[in-house]
């Protein structure tokens, strides 16, 4: 069978490419390459000999690539995407081809769907196609038509989901394709974990290392226009894995990854289908299964449910609040009131589940007087764990275009998206704040919650009574401290 190269491609040391907001992060937070693991279990399934490199996690050079593909000789590249890291990304994909002629290089991810046409001719030579949105089986497919022939117009023209470039040097889009509804049909990612990666490279703070990152569901119904994923790889609709097949794979995972203190479930909303998530809770009872697991989670979950969460070992979750204002709220489609978002933190702290708090600064109608009331209601809220970033736009989402068209994206080029140690760089400004005024209130805001008495007492008894805590905590300090205290170099 052919071999296939699948690259999370090198950038920056720690760059953690996967996740919504791609950046090094203040917290050493590292995403497992979740969306491009699952395209390897499934060209493995289908009999593909698979290299899988995560570059930045394994801290890989573009020569050791370069060298390992010399070695592998694959045909197929698959290389993943993001919004600060294209340039470099085009690069690795004309660096493989140089290195490998006769190499077809396909680029995925958010960035790639986004701006499929500019990626194809951004370095002519070096992109041979484009996987947009859900990108799995089409990468499948054009496995199969590479390895019974010719890489020709016609033939790739026959892929739903793939763009190219013609003999004319015409971008071609072929149709979208359709989200996948039966996901029971893609292997499980933990044994592609197992085979190719090192999991103490990854770290998530809502999650007590070592960990693993697993999905039930696809896709989200609800509108946050800034939301990333739901935009450009995975849509609005939510469709699920089913119960027992999640639950084999937890299983597996148990069974397989000695000394594993955590599953975290990087779900757009676990919580979404309300109904789904008790059964999830309640299989998980009844097959006895003893873990602790996190997830990403809606701020509207009534008592009872939380309860049974935690009951299923739940622990922590990860919610957006976003923001206390009405207007800011209403511009971003949260769909949820500061009231609700109130009732919700008690009944969490209630239940025994920890909440990490995602607060956003910069959205149309926020003034300094706004944000300065939704630090306020951070500190009220008191969750766990707090994060207070500039609103980030990509291209791809509603948000990007909204800031786009009044002139209030601030970047010269996508790399300004990141500072030049690659942490996260604010590129907007809406009608009352520049940029730099909302790093300085996230500066604030950051220094007003983790400085507090009262909370550095809390983690240090949580800290002292758990190793795993202690561990979290030591990690995410380690790195997140120096931000802290000396704000952040925009």
């Amino acid at each position: 069978m052919m071999s296939v190269l699948a690259l999370n491609p090198p950038f920056l040391p720690k760059f953690s490419r996967p996740q919504r907001s791609p950046a090094v992060t203040k917290s050493g937070t590292l995403y497992f390459p979740l969306f491009l693991a699952q395209t390897v279990a499934v060209l493995e399934e289908d009999g593909y000999a698979v290299t899988f490199l995560d570059a930045p996690a394994a801290d890989l050079s573009l020569e050791d690539v370069l060298a390992r593909a010399r070695a592998d000789r694959p045909a197929l590249a698959v290389l993943d995407t993001s919004t600060p890291s294209i340039d470099a990304d085009v690069a690795a994909a004309g660096a493989l081809r140089a290195a490998l002629p006769g190499l077809f290089t396909v680029l995925v991810g958010p960035h790639a769907t986004a701006l499929a046409e500019e990626v194809l001719l951004a370095t002519p030579g070096a992109v041979s196609a484009v996987a947009r949105r859900e990108y799995d089986l089409t990468v499948l497919e054009l496995a199969r038509v590479l390895e019974s022939g010719p890489a020709t117009p016609e033939r790739l023209a026959t892929i739903d989901g793939l763009s190219f470039v013609d003999a004319t040097g015409r971008v071609v889009h072929n149709p979208d394709r359709p989200y996948l509804d039966d996901l029971d049909r893609l292997p499980p990612v933990a044994p592609v974990y197992k085979r190719h990666l090192d999991i103490r490279h990854y770290f998530n703070p809502n999650a007590k290392p070592p960990m693993v990152t697993l999905a039930t569901s696809r896709g989200c119904p609800y509108r946050c226009s800034f939301c990333l994923h739901p935009q450009t790889l995975t849509g609005r609709a939510a469709r699920c894995r089913s119960v027992e097949k999640v639950l084999d794979e937890v299983s597996w995972c148990l069974d397989n990854f000695p000394g594993l203190r955590t599953i975290f479930f990087e779900d757009d909303t676990l919580t979404a289908d309300r109904v789904r998530c008790r059964e999830f809770c309640a299989a998980i009872l009844r097959r006895g299964l003893r873990f602790e697991w996190s997830a990403n989670s809606r701020a509207d979950l009534d008592a009872g449910l939380l309860a049974v969460m935690h009951r299923a070992g739940c622990r922590q979750v990860c919610v957006g609040f976003e923001s206390a204002d009405p207007k800011a709220l209403a511009s971003m489609k949260k769909g949820l009131a500061a009231s609700r978002m109130e009732k919700f933190r008690a009944d969490a702290k209630a239940a025994g589940i920890k909440v990490h708090g995602c607060f956003i600064f910069g959205f149309p109608g926020d003034t300094r007087e706004s944000i300065l009331a939704t630090i306020d209601f951070a500190l009220k809220l008191n969750p766990d764990t707090a994060q207070f970033y500039p609103v980030m736009v990509y291209p791809g989402t509603e948000a990007y275009a909204e800031y786009n068209a009044a002139g209030h994206v601030t970047a010269a080029s996508y790399r300004d998206w990141l500072t030049p140690s690659g942490l996260h760089n604010c590129v907007i400004r809406n009608e009352s704040l520049s940029a730099a005024e909302l790093v300085r209130l996230c500066d604030l805001a950051r220094r007003r919650f983790y400085l507090r008495p009262s909370f550095l007492a809390k983690r240090a008894l949580l800290s002292l009574a758990s190793p795993g805590e202690m561990a979290r905590t030591l990690r995410a300090g380690k790195v997140f401290l120096k931000h802290l205290l000396f704000g952040s170099r925009v």
